[in-house]
């Protein structure tokens, strides 16, 4: 299998799947000049007639220019691993310029296509730098034409079970259903009237077969999109306020009480809306690039081109029997 089409091999591999993060310093106060060794491979040199004879000296200047092409900042321990990886294939690669290996067809196309995935990831790289250079107009247009997803909310959330459990299993009778509305309906006008969340919660928790459980209502810092969307109307309720009791199809009952909310600032949100904008932006740039892809079944799922042909044979032979 020619899998591994990449130039670098695992080189590459290892320092694209990892994300960029600071260079790390070295640990110690010597300091490492750009022309000092960092890399030395003993008894090998690609040029020497008697390997044994030299040795190759990759110096930080070189090796780094070699790690800031593959990942901008590579942390140390990956460096590492790289000049590891480095070393090994700078070997297996003289051995295979030897045999010739350099120059077959196969080569030539493993060349063509690793060739064409680097192109690709660095105007990946590039699309996303591109995506993060955001401006502050940017931002505060954002921030006031999304201002409703940062407000944030404290609630009391009661829960009601659709059906009562008896034994340790749950009815599903009509008249168990019938009955957890009517309580979920009473225990909402109850909180409307001021009574406690959490003992009308310890209430429902007991009528519907749970038992009495101690219990905390409160959902704090609630923004709209981590409520379910047929939820998402409690945000709108003013401080003391009670919703309307939500039924859902996982069957429960929900009522929440605002407790109080407050509209997040821009500063608060700003690596929000920084991450959101970015994304948006990449993946608009990333389009052009998807789709309109045709796909030949007749070489990739020949099953379903037979079977097409087959389906297609025998409409062809009902028509002319019904036109004859």
């Amino acid at each position: 299998m020619r899998s591994h089409y990449l130039v670098c091999g695992l080189l590459v591999g290892c320092a694209y799947g990892q994300a960029a993060q600071p260079a790390a310093k070295n640990a110690s106060d010597v300091e490492v000049a750009p022309g000092d060794a960092v890399l030395t491979i003993d008894d090998f040199c690609v040029e020497a007639a008697q390997a044994s004879a030299c040795k190759t000296v990759i110096t930080r200047a070189e090796f780094e220019k070699l790690t800031e092409a593959l990942q901008p900042g590579m942390p140390l321990p990956l460096r590492l691993k790289v000049a590891n990886s480095y070393a090994h294939n700078l070997r297996m690669a003289a051995a295979a310029e030897k045999r010739g290996l350099d120059k077959t067809p196969a080569f030539e196309e493993e060349i063509r296509l690793a060739r064409m995935q680097l192109l690709a990831q660095d105007l990946n790289r590039t699309l996303q730098e591109d995506a993060n250079n955001i401006s502050q107009a940017a931002l505060e247009d954002y921030y006031k034409n999304n201002e409703a997803s940062f407000l944030e909310a404290t609630f009391a959330r009661i829960f009601v079970p659709r059906a009562r459990r008896i034994a340790g299993t749950r009815e599903n009778d009509k008249d168990s259903d019938e009955e957890m509305t009517k309580l979920a309906a009473d225990l909402r006008a109850r909180a409307v009237s001021g009574e406690d969340p959490n003992k009308l919660q310890q209430e429902a928790y007991a009528q519907s077969g749970f038992g009495e459980t101690m219990v905390d209502t409160k959902m704090e810092k609630v923004r709209r999109a981590t409520l379910p969307p047929q939820h998402e109307a409690v945000m709108n309720l003013k401080p003391g306020e009670v919703s309307q009791v939500f039924s859902d199809p996982s069957g429960a009952h929900f009522i929440y009480k605002m407790i109080s909310r407050e509209t997040l600032t821009q500063a608060d949100v700003k690596d929000e809306i920084r991450s959101a904008i970015s994304r948006q932006r990449f993946q608009e740039s990333m389009k052009p690039f998807e789709g309109n892809v045709v796909f030949s079944d007749a070489y990739f799922n020949p099953k379903k081109a037979t079977e097409t042909t087959q389906t297609r044979r025998r409409q062809k032979e009902k028509k002319t029997i019904e036109h004859d």
